[in-house]
This record gives C-alpha cells, structure tokens and sequence, in this order.
C-alpha cells in the first residue's frame, strides 16, 4: 500500500513557539515548515528549495538554527522555537535591531530570503557579539540570496553586531547605568 496522507493518522504536537505553548493536530509525516506556515500561520518562514540547501525556512531551535523544511514536526516538540515572528514580536518597538540594520544597510531586494537571513543571522549574534567578516559569510552560508550580492547583507550583520556591543560597552549601557 502506498504511503498517504489518507492511510497515515493524525497526532497531536505541542510546541514552544515564540515564547508560547501550542497545539496542533497533523500527521506524523508533516514537515515543520508546514506545520508552522499552514497550521501556524507563521508564515514569515519560507519555503524554497524543500531540501535544506536554500535557508529561506531557517529558525531557532534551542538557540540553534534548523531548515524547518528537513525536520519533521513530531522532531520539535520538546524544544524551545523561534521563528521570524517571535524576533520581530521580542523587539521594543516591533522591528528587530538586525531587521532595522537590514533596512538601513540594503540588506534585501525581494525580501524572499530575508526571514532566513536574519533568524541566521540573530544565531550568530546570539553566541558571537563581534564576529568576523569571515564567521559572518560562514554563519549566513546555508542561506542563499539571488538578489543582493550578499554585501547589504554584511553590512547589515556588521552594523547589528556593533550595536550589539555598543549596548554592552557603550556609555549608556545598562551595565554601566548599574555600577554606576
């Protein structure tokens, strides 16, 4: 009997998701990336090549960015997720320094690539405040853009990382505020 849809029973998956707890029922066979576009309806994750080579599906799990298009659902319910959605809904003023950056820098043209870029690019700055030219093109390296020529987005990663360190080191950082 061929494998379906139809044959295949449905189950129910809790996830933690942009800081909240939810609930779907899907089939077991469903990717991640689906089940977050289409039952979700988070879908500022995008998907591209369904085959993990392109990063336009990328989002954190465990701090760690993942293709959603490679991993099942049922593979993601006892971690903590992160989409597009959730850096953008964690922001003060609902944009994202890295996303702002993007902006300011040109670090997009289509916008296809984007969501991928920044959630890959948010990992980075996670675990790395002040990277290289050369770790940033390693971090974004699973992610393709056929737009920008890959520059903006440098820029936008650079520019990202200095705010970043300016906010731990800078004059008016909070660090500072409280030994002060």
């Amino acid at each position: 009997m061929a494998f379906t849809r139809a044959n295949n029973r449905k189950v129910s998956l809790t996830f933690q998701i942009n800081g909240q707890t939810r609930q779907v029922e899907t089939y077991a066979s469903v990717r991640l990336a689906d089940v977050l576009r289409e039952e979700l309806g988070l879908t500022g994750t995008k998907v591209s090549c369904g085959i993990g080579r392109c990063g336009a599906c990328a989002v954190l799990m465990d701090g760690k960015v993942v293709n959603s298009c490679l991993l099942m659902a049922f593979q993601a319910t006892n971690v903590e997720l992160q989409t597009i959605e959730g850096i953008t809904a964690s922001a003060e003023n609902g944009v994202d320094p890295m996303q702002q950056a993007f902006l300011e820098e040109g670090g997009f043209q289509c916008g296809y690539c984007t969501p991928g870029m920044v959630v890959a690019a948010k990992a980075l700055l996670n675990e790395n405040q002040a990277p290289s030219d050369e770790e940033m093109a390693e971090a974004l390296s699973g992610n393709l853009c056929r737009c920008t020529g890959y520059a903006g987005i440098i820029r936008a990663v650079r520019k990202a990382a200095k705010g970043k360190q300016s906010d731990v080191e800078g004059p008016n950082s909070s660090a500072k505020r409280l030994l002060e």
